[in-house]
């Protein structure tokens, strides 16, 4: 009988200062690479899709943006690992950008939220330079429309690129993209929501205890309550069947 291949996502242990750097060092160097900012959702779309686990683990860094994610690396053992929140990185990145001379750009989500993001970024860091923000038609882009997306990223020398897409769409993109856009990539999601303040961000205590889901799903419970039932339960599943192999191997 063919089974269905075991499909992981491979996360870096990492913090937010270390990440940090590493995308400053491949941003001065024009270096087209994609980071994905992981979460249980992502998690388990990569268990259940051979393409998309590819997609992510070609990736040149992963972060642990949810806290289950975070959690379920201390627990295998690894007692370094912390939490690299993606509205955290993106103002961590921003903030350097200023410092440090770099241009960023924005691709993703609709005008209306663009600009208020843009407006955000301006009235914390005035000196930013953001060099594009790009609202993509919600559809399937022609060949010719593409190239000219990625010929205004480049020429507006954009050396970090905030993809507010969504997963799995904005992972897919910049994958397909790595080689194309000469700037560092990183997958979002709703941050440029919630940084303008379009969606309420949990408070910090409830992303400190790992619920930060529960407040998304408690504003949002139309969009997301197919999502978190799904994919939440089988998480805890699939990481305890992970632990407790990892846990009877060290004893064997």
């Amino acid at each position: 009988m063919n089974r269905k291949p075991v499909l992981t996502m491979n996360v870096n242990i990492t913090s937010l200062a270390q990440a940090s750097n590493k995308v400053e060092q491949w941003a001065k160097a024009y270096q087209s690479a994609y980071v994905c900012v992981s979460n249980v959702h992502m998690c388990m779309e990569v268990y259940d899709d051979s393409d998309f686990s590819d997609v992510v683990n070609a990736a040149d860094k992963v972060i642990p943006d949810g806290k289950p994610i975070a959690l379920g690396l201390k627990l295998l053992g690894h007692t370094e690992a912390s939490q690299v929140r993606g509205a955290d990185i993106t103002l961590t990145l921003c903030e350097m950008a200023v410092k440090k001379g770099l241009v960023i750009g924005l691709y993703g989500g609709e005008e209306a939220v663009l600009a208020d993001f843009s407006r955000f970024l301006k009235s914390k860091f005035p000196d930013i330079n953001i060099g594009c923000a790009i609202s993509p038609p919600f559809r399937e882009l022609s060949a010719q429309e593409d190239a000219d997306i990625v010929a205004q990223i480049n020429q507006a020398k954009v050396q970090i690129l905030f993809v507010g897409l969504g997963c799995p769409k904005q992972e897919r993109w910049m994958a397909t993209h790595k080689g194309q856009i000469n700037a560092v990539m990183l997958g979002v999601g709703a941050v440029f929501d919630f940084l303008s303040g379009n969606k309420k961000e949990a408070p910090r205590w409830v992303q400190s205890i790992g619920m930060e889901w529960l407040f998304r799903l408690a504003s949002e419970p139309r969009r997301l309550w197919k999502r978190y039932l799904k994919h939440n339960p089988r998480f805890v599943y699939f990481f305890t069947l992970q632990l407790l192999k990892t846990k009877l191997g060290r004893l064997g």
